[in-house]
């Protein structure tokens, strides 16, 4: 099974300092190029004083667009070093913007390299970082004779119960990753001898955050 696309879930900050240069990493998640550039126009804007803000940022589930910016410095030492932090983590969705205050001693390019290296890295640091996953919700309907069975099931696939209702029927609904649904079904109709509905529904992108599930759009 292939890694799952690891995105920004809650962006963060972190600071870098290099012989009193501070560099000042924000990084946020995006979606479109429009969210990426109207983030660095406001970064831009914040630290308006600042010698330098440099951004890099990490587009679609296979990295289909990818940008950066030296802004000023010395070419290949601020914006690809930031780009190769994103994508080295298998960062998606994401943009890194750090501001340099120059403090008055030049770094060198390996000094500079290093440093905005760093402060990305800081920046991540402070992040939520959250693998996206793909899979359906599962709707079963069955008899409290069956209930034993299913709850066993869900525990040995390690399925996330998302509802449950205990009235006349059971009513569960899973949460099911998409390479698993498929087996899952077959294994709830052979327990059950064909007594649970099933209710499957269209595929879904999903990840887990401190055991909270977090449906995507």
């Amino acid at each position: 099974m292939e890694n799952a696309p690891i995105i920004l879930y809650r962006g963060g900050q972190g600071e870098y300092v290099e012989k009193k240069s501070r560099f000042i990493a924000n990084l946020f998640p995006v979606k479109t190029e429009e969210e990426a550039l109207e983030k660095i126009a406001e970064m831009r804007k914040k630290y308006y004083d600042a010698r330098h803000n440099c951004f890099a940022y990490v587009l679609g589930e296979n990295n289909e667009t990818e940008r950066c910016s030296d802004d000023g410095e010395p070419s290949g030492t601020a914006g690809r070093p930031m780009l190769e932090v994103l994508t080295g983590q298998g960062v998606h969705d994401a943009l890194a913007v750090v501001t340099r205050y120059f403090g008055g001693t030049l770094l060198g390019t390996g000094g500079l390299v290093r440093a905005y290296t760093a402060a990305v890295k800081e920046g991540l640091a402070d992040c939520v970082l959250m693998e996206q996953n793909t899979g359906h919700k599962l709707g079963i309907k069955t008899d409290y004779n069956e209930i034993g069975k299913l709850q066993h099931l869900a525990r040995t696939w390690e399925l996330i119960e998302l509802e449950a209702s205990y009235a006349d029927t059971v009513e569960l609904t899973l949460l099911v990753p998409e390479n698993q649904i498929e087996k899952v079904e077959q294994e709830i109709t052979e327990k059950t001898a064909g007594r649970a509905g099933l209710e499957r529904s269209e595929k879904l992108r999903y990840g887990v955050v401190d055991g909270q599930v977090i449906l995507l759009a």
